[in-house]
């Protein structure tokens, strides 16, 4: 009887061993399959960085729109140069504040 018992133990194990060397090489054929494939993939940067990289597109297409729009009216409708110049200046300074309490996210 404990001769069955362990030789049916011994069939188990020697199963359980077969089968974890399939998924072992399973394993390591996926990897390597992903290796070759990060390998061959070229590394673009999807990512944005820096100060705009908080806005979408869209939000970035407005911000230029809207200035460029502003300094058109300044300067199509302010006749004194000095005033002009004035305003420029003053709207670059105050763009950044308009920005982002118009677009900040944080609520």
């Amino acid at each position: 009887m404990s001769k069955e018992r362990a030789r049916r133990r011994a069939a188990r194990q020697a199963e359980v061993e077969r089968e974890r060397v399939v998924r072992r090489r399973r394993v390591a054929r996926r990897e390597r399959r992903r290796a070759v494939v990060r390998r061959l993939t070229p590394k673009l940067r999807r990512g944005r960085t820096g100060r705009l990289a908080r806005h979408t597109r869209g939000e970035r297409a407005a911000i230029v729109l809207l200035t460029g729009a502003a300094l058109a009216a300044i300067w199509s409708f302010v006749d004194d140069l000095a005033l002009r110049l004035a305003l420029v200046v003053l709207l670059l300074l105050v763009l950044p504040a308009i920005v982002v309490i118009a677009l900040d996210r944080r609520t």
